[in-house]
């Protein structure tokens, strides 16, 4: 290896400087497809989309009630003559004067001449006359033609990931279709001598392989698709033209395993004869074993540790993050950070940063809690089964007691 990718000594580089430098590698994919509207959730907008109307287009009643043919508001006792019925989609064909009223609906359009609503609660109708018997309030319950948007409105900006108000909001300002930036095309490589394929009979020292399973569904559920998935035993050869192959076709490649220091941990060479790596290690438990570089033509490469846990956490701060900007999103998407307190105590040692595995819960108080089960090996995938959480545990910090306090990342999606 040469002596620039290694430049951080045993500990490792520190994952938001990590971070930084990756994402000052990446740039946005310059592929771009219009798509329906409803097809498009989860995409990356690639360009501003601007309101060609106004919505709802007319002012409307916000509530059931009667408009009045004035713009002032009425005084306890008024009274006034109704002249017909505005209901959505059945507007009333008329003009308002001073002392006409009609019967309106919620989200009704308000005739000509009409300023006022009043709620239906405090009106009594006697035959065509309508009196106002409660006082009403200063509010005219009138929803203005532009309440949504106008003419020019910025609905959408470029570079944002949709999610469903969005989408719903683009319907209703009658928009049908959306320019959105390609999906990166992913590549993953698993590697290992003693991988086989789960269901198999398994020899002695062997392992069924998992990571290629909890990579590729785990990038779905974030919107992503793995374009090809491949495991190659630890042969140079077999290794080298594999990560050929997936740079050639792929727009990120992803490897794990193999970037370690062992004797058939290959890959990290391999990329530095390709192209060039441009750091290893991480300061962070799990996912010490990391590499960041390029392949070939520019295209990044993603080394992440051979132990599934310590593959997917390094996936979710590293990688995940430099495709949402290959995808075109103008910020990459950084799971929130609140600060919780430890629901059990929790045995550990000094060292390193760890992300730990956590479940999310409250107590009576409305206090957020994280409670850690069970071992946080990064071999054991059953650590990320029901975590809500990453907690943040600090390097100097051995066991921590209940109670204590400690910021996490909040792993679960937003719904809009």
């Amino acid at each position: 290896m040469s002596g620039s990718a290694e430049p951080y000594g045993s500990e490792g580089l520190p994952l938001a400087e990590a971070r930084q430098r990756v994402l000052a590698a990446i740039r946005p994919i310059d592929s771009i497809a219009t798509l329906p509207l409803h097809q498009t959730l989860g995409r990356v907008s690639a360009s501003a989309v601007m309101a060609h109307a106004a919505v709802p287009g007319f002012r409307a009643s916000i509530m059931d009630g009667y408009a009045l043919g004035q713009i002032s508001q009425p005084d306890l006792g008024d009274t006034w003559t109704l002249m017909g019925r505005s209901a959505a989609g059945q507007p009333f064909d008329g003009t308002l004067t001073g002392g006409e009223a009609i019967r309106i609906l919620t989200g009704a359009p308000l005739p000509e001449g009409a300023g006022w609503v009043l709620p239906q609660e405090l009106v009594a109708v006697d035959g065509s006359t309508l009196r106002l018997v409660k006082q009403a309030s200063d509010r005219s319950w009138i929803r203005p033609a532009h309440e949504e948007c106008q003419p020019g409105d910025t609905l959408l900006e470029a570079g944002r990931r949709l999610g469903a108000a969005d989408l719903g909001r683009l319907a209703g300002c009658g928009i049908t279709d959306l320019k959105v930036v390609a999906k990166p095309r992913i590549g993953i490589l698993i590697s290992g001598d003693e991988l086989i394929p789960p269901g198999a009979v398994r020899p002695p020292g062997s392992i069924w392989e998992s990571n290629g399973t909890l990579l590729e569904t785990m990038l779905q559920s974030l919107g992503q698709s793995v374009a090809h998935r491949r495991v190659v035993a630890d042969q140079p050869e077999a290794l080298r033209q594999c990560l050929h192959e997936l740079a050639i076709d792929c727009d990120v490649v992803v490897s794990t395993g193999g970037v370690s220091a062992g004797d058939t941990d290959w890959i990290r060479s391999l990329v530095d004869e390709l192209g060039a790596v441009d750091f290893w290690k991480l300061f962070l438990r799990p996912g010490r074993p990391f590499a960041f570089g390029t392949i070939g033509n520019d295209i990044p490469f993603f080394g992440l540790p051979g132990n599934p846990v310590a593959a997917a956490i390094t996936a979710l701060q590293l990688l995940w993050p430099a495709l949402q900007i290959q995808e075109g999103q103008s910020e990459p998407e950084l799971f929130p950070r609140v600060k919780v307190e430890l629901a059990n105590p929790l045995v550990r040692r000094p060292g390193r940063p760890e992300l730990a595995r956590a479940r999310l819960e409250a107590n009576e108080e409305g206090t957020l809690l994280a409670r850690v089960d069970g071992s946080q090996a990064s071999s054991r995938i059953g650590s990320l089964q029901r975590a809500d959480l990453l907690l943040e545990l600090p390097p100097d910090a051995g066991s921590l007691d209940a109670g204590t306090r400690l910021w996490a990342q909040v792993i679960r999606r937003r719904i809009f």
